[in-house]
């Protein structure tokens, strides 16, 4: 399901929150761009690009959260590049930055916004 918010962007329904696993990630696919979505241990939710930018594969959402100093991370499993799941913002190297979406959970869904 797809909700229109404005002449370009729109909310799309990735999946049940409840069929998150907490501290996992799962790839969805919106507006033909691959997304990482993360549910956090406390329930937070993260939407950043799926495609690692090192590898070049399509990975992110394999990748095992955490956090460092106090920021919830996610590293990728090909060369374990740690990136902040807040900003994108990878934390080994500055200069390079996964993109970031919004996200949010209405009447039991995890939406993305692009």
């Amino acid at each position: 399901m797809t909700v229109t918010a404005g002449k370009q962007r729109t909310w799309t329904a990735v999946c049940r929150y409840a069929e998150l696993t907490p501290g996992r990630g799962v790839a969805a696919l919106v507006d033909g761009v691959q997304i990482a979505v993360f549910r956090t241990t406390p329930g937070e939710l993260y939407a950043i690009g799926n495609r690692d930018p090192y590898s070049g594969a399509y990975v992110i959402s394999r990748g095992v959260t955490g956090s460092r100093d106090g920021v919830p991370t996610v590293a990728s499993p090909m060369y374990k590049h740690v990136f902040d799941l807040r900003s994108g913002t990878c934390l080994d190297d500055p200069t390079v930055a996964l993109p970031t979406y919004p996200v949010r959970r209405y009447r039991g869904l995890v939406w993305v916004q692009r």
